[in-house]
């Protein structure tokens, strides 16, 4: 499990997202997990199957799954 706080009141996690292949892959799942609130910054990354998030607290995972989903991709956990 990765996440730490980068300024007060604020957490960044990262999560294994399976299945981004390319940018737009990025911005579906980015525009997806921007929606869930309290999130503040969302950067995927499609060749690391990786989206960090950072949010005002920590968030529901199930959110983030949900969230994932919605985008066509499977949310495999915390990096």
């Amino acid at each position: 499990m990765t996440a730490h706080t980068d300024t007060p009141g604020s957490v960044t996690t990262v999560y294994k997202v399976s299945g981004m292949s390319c940018g737009h892959c990025e911005g579906s799942v980015s525009a997806e997990i921007s929606g869930i609130p309290g999130v503040t910054s969302v950067k995927a990354v499609a060749a690391a199957g990786e989206v960090t998030v950072v949010s005002a607290a920590p968030l529901d995972e199930e959110a983030v799954r949900a969230a994932v989903d919605e985008a066509g991709y499977e949310l495999v956990g915390k990096a």
